[in-house]
């Protein structure tokens, strides 16, 4: 497994790290087992770095990442977590809260249920519009001096947003949708990380399925949020799928799967990104692990954004309730 650093004051990571969040919501039915097994096999195949969030079935994603780190030595993984985003016993979103006294609460609910005396990167889901981002980071710096914490991250949050945050306590990465059909990122927000020297770890490499090369028209069953993604809606699906035939073109003539050319075309933007596949089997990880050998020339590069060009997907990455609270669009 090839290894990437997040920043210059972040952890040595493996250089595709893996998205827990399917294992326990969002996407509909899950399987405990496989989810144990998958998180096996992808430490066995080198994946170091495993993302989760407190708020991923409350809580649930935590205690079965619990289970299946369990028995494991604490330093041969790196969790990261986010936290702060509320929810209702229906499962709704109800906003943000970072206060400083919210940030030591939530932490030590998933200390417990992680069943682990420090997180290595602690990171505000979004941005607390009620708080300033120096009162959270400067929380989390505490839990840092304490012990708790290793490192501090962000997520979905704007460039000067960034730099406010890294003037209190140097930040190791940010957490950020980023994808073929996904890259407001470039724009303002990626060149603030390379001056700062803060890593990038890619969320939605795969949006959310739409351009795995596996999604089909029909496929958003009761209880999957992607019913709820415009990029899923009917008529913008259609558009989008059709960009994933031009990839498969492209795909089949590199002798790869779309996954593995999506999930390549990520990890050659530069040394300082880290793609998360959220892979909710053994079959999808197996898939995206020879992502990393996927060698992708200038021609390569060239052929990709012929056939996906920026900003050709139709539909946001997020229902409009969920737009208003990120720092970068689409």
């Amino acid at each position: 497994m090839q290894t990437r650093t997040l920043g210059t004051t972040g952890p040595a990571v493996s250089a595709l790290g893996l998205g827990a969040m399917g294992m326990s919501d969002a996407y509909g039915p899950t399987d405990r087992a496989e989810s144990v097994a998958t998180v096996h096999a992808a430490l066995e195949a080198g994946v170091t770095l495993i993302d989760t969030g407190d708020f991923y079935a409350m809580g649930h994603n935590e205690l079965l990442l619990a289970e299946a780190l369990r028995g494991r030595d604490r330093d041969s993984y790196v969790l990261s977590v986010k936290f702060g985003a509320l929810r209702g016993p229906g499962h709704e979103f109800n906003g943000q809260d970072s206060r400083p006294e919210a940030v030591k609460n939530f932490l030590a609910y998933s200390l417990t249920r992680l069943g682990t005396d420090h997180i290595d990167i602690y990171r505000p889901a979004r941005l607390d519009p009620d708080v300033p981002i120096e009162e959270t980071v400067g929380a989390i710096k505490e839990m840092v001096d304490a012990g708790y914490v290793r490192h501090i991250g962000l997520s979905e949050v704007d460039a000067a947003t960034i730099r406010r945050a890294h003037a209190v306590h140097p930040v190791a990465d940010l957490q950020i949708e980023y994808s073929l059909i996904s890259r407001a990122v470039e724009a303002d927000v990626l060149p603030t990380l390379r001056e700062l020297g803060i890593g990038l770890t890619a969320y939605g490499v795969l949006s959310r399925g739409l351009i795995s090369g596996h999604w089909s028209t029909d496929r958003a069953a009761p209880g999957d949020s992607r019913g709820f993604v415009p990029r899923f809606s009917p008529g913008n699906v259609e558009h989008n799928l059709a960009l994933v035939e031009a990839l498969r073109r492209v795909a089949e003539d590199k002798g790869c799967t779309v996954a593995q050319l999506v999930i390549a075309w990520v990890a050659a933007q530069g040394q300082d990104i880290v793609p998360l596949v959220g892979a909710r089997t053994r079959e999808r990880l197996t898939e995206a692990l020879p992502a990393l050998d996927v060698d992708l020339t200038a021609d390569d590069l060239a052929e990709i954004e012929k056939a996906v060009p920026r900003g050709s997907a139709r539909g946001d990455r997020y229902p409009a309730a969920f737009m208003a609270g990120l720092g970068v669009g689409n």
